[in-house]
């Protein structure tokens, strides 16, 4: 166990969360989230994670398998083409993860999903969280669109299959 670790998430606050993420930015991430999804097929969800619990470091669970541990739970995978996208921030770690269903599978390599984890968290290491946000929004919308492109029929609010509203953990 890294007891570094441990106490960065024991000492990670909801308060300061939402001071880096406050109502305006997921006002504002949300409106990002529902513009690109007008030009693509795909869905988009947000999920921003203070800290892990004390149970989840001392049995070492990694960012990304908790990623994939939200992904299920928010039901990301529920969408009509496989092609749901799960943006999860864990502040107390500063990681940014992504996970996409199997509709990408063999579309998006690791490195394009991996450089819009870094292009965040470049922003978020410089303090803008909501620019770093809908960066990320706006870079995986150019992925969605290039491989789940927007058929006529299916844009407008009837097109959003999953919320578009971040979720703080």
């Amino acid at each position: 166990m890294q007891i570094g670790r441990l106490i960065r998430h024991v000492a990670a606050t909801h308060w300061r969360t939402r001071m880096l993420f406050p109502k305006a930015a997921l006002d504002a991430i949300e409106q990002a989230i529902g513009r690109v999804e007008l030009a693509h097929r795909g869905e988009i969800r947000f999920a921003i994670e203070t800290a892990l619990s004390p149970l989840h470091i001392l049995n070492n669970l990694a960012p990304r398998s908790r990623a994939l541990e939200v992904f299920a739970h928010l039901k990301v995978w529920d969408t009509e083409h496989n092609n749901g996208v799960l943006i999860y921030v864990q502040m107390a770690d500063r990681d940014v993860e992504i996970v996409a269903d199997r509709g990408f599978e063999g579309r998006v390599s690791l490195p394009e999903w991996e450089a819009v984890c870094r292009l965040m968290e470049e922003h978020f290491r410089a303090g803008r969280f909501e620019a770093g946000s809908i960066a990320g929004v706006d870079a995986i919308g150019n992925l969605l669109a290039r491989h789940f492109p927007a058929a006529p029929a299916l844009t407008g609010p009837a097109h959003s299959q999953l919320p578009d509203r971040p979720t703080l953990l």
